[in-house]
């Protein structure tokens, strides 16, 4: 990243790629994870592909893809290898819950379901053929989106943050 960009034209940037990527996976937990994965040069394809079952957590309507998502690129910034580097953990997980909270703030919920009858008025069961048909039919992928840009908005200013406090 270009230290003499703005952040807000940062993060305008990785919200819209977070988002083309979401659309193109159909996957929100891919989507923000690879855009903050090129935007902080973060881990390898094999990282992106531990987070395709991720979203909903297996599509159960559980955590959303767009904090799983985040969650692993704050744990590939900052988080420890050794077991015995106590201190990025804690300091991994307190941004963790940092950005759980703004979040949840944000939309009620960390939870899919929740997201859903927030975004839709009514959860649907992606897991279900029909249920998805609906979804796709409705544009739920592009209500979703503005869940996927405002997520990788707040994980990517605490990256920054994050990486200025290690200068």
């Amino acid at each position: 990243m270009g230290q003499d960009k703005p952040v807000e034209e940062t993060l305008d940037e990785l919200a819209k790629k977070a988002g083309d990527y979401m659309e193109a996976y159909s996957s929100c937990a891919q989507g923000t994870l690879r855009a903050l994965q090129e935007q902080f040069d973060l881990g390898n394809p094999e990282v992106l592909r531990a987070a395709t079952a991720m979203p909903g957590v297996a599509l159960r309507g559980d955590t959303c893809g767009a904090v799983s998502g985040p969650i692993m690129a704050l744990g590939l910034a900052f988080g420890r290898v050794e077991a015995e580097d106590f201190e990025a953990f804690v300091r991994t997980l307190m941004m963790a819950n940092r950005f759980s909270q703004q979040f949840e703030e944000e939309f009620g919920s960390c939870m899919c379901r929740d997201i859903h009858q927030r975004l839709f008025g009514r959860y649907y069961d992606l897991k279900d053929l029909k249920e998805m048909e609906e979804f796709v039919k409705i544009g739920g992928a592009e209500k979703c989106r503005s869940v996927v840009e405002r997520s990788v908005r707040i994980a990517g200013r605490m990256i920054l943050d994050g990486l200025n406090e290690d200068t």
